[in-house]
């Protein structure tokens, strides 16, 4: 039976986008666990004696039920440089704990700090993070990531973000590029978008 992930960002004893976790994890149940009732996120993190001063990830691992809930202290990652990977992966959008073949990709990146996924030849993601280019007026998201992340849907419901197919070639329409995920918020990890990535 496959495993699935959710990492919810805590900061000093708040939770974020915990409703779009519970979607994701509904969406799941739907999909896999149909016999079984969804789990809820709020009812189980409100029993957890969780730090209430810090960065932290908390981390559960689920199927029909909890194998792990975890609160890790957090530090983002600096990431400097990117390559371009292309991959074969498929992807029901779905965060599972088999990373396999995202870590054989990621095992490519050189001397770079991470890599940006293409898919027949199209953008998805980083190894761990969404993605969005900006072209001078708006911020588009690939159309068809590996993992629909919470905070990538958070910024969709905001119009902050669109979605777009973004081929290898259209890259030289873009400036910048942001990676962000349920830790690391919309604007903290930017950089400018080079032909040769």
């Amino acid at each position: 039976m496959c495993l699935f992930i959710e990492s919810i960002k805590l900061s000093d004893g708040k939770f974020f986008r915990l409703n779009y976790h519970q979607a994701r994890l509904v969406s799941v149940f739907e999909r896999f666990f149909k016999n079984y009732k969804p789990l809820n996120l709020s009812d189980i993190l409100e029993k957890q004696d969780f730090p209430k001063n810090g960065l932290y990830k908390c981390r559960i691992v689920y199927d029909h039920q909890i194998r792990l809930l975890e609160f890790v202290p957090y530090t983002r990652r600096e990431i400097k440089s990117l390559k371009l990977v292309e991959t074969s992966i498929h992807t029901d959008g779905f965060k599972s704990e088999n990373r396999a073949q995202i870590d054989t990709a990621f095992s490519q990146r050189g001397n770079c700090d991470d890599i940006i996924m293409l898919n027949n030849g199209f953008l998805s993601d980083a190894s761990y993070s969404n993605i969005a280019l900006w072209n001078g007026e708006k911020w588009f998201t690939p159309a068809l990531p590996l993992i629909y992340g919470t905070q990538r849907a958070a910024l969709l419901d905001a119009g902050k973000i669109i979605e777009k197919q973004i081929r290898k070639e259209d890259l030289q329409q873009f400036q910048r590029i942001r990676l962000f995920n349920a830790m690391v918020e919309f604007g903290e990890t930017e950089l400018e978008v080079i032909d040769n990535q």
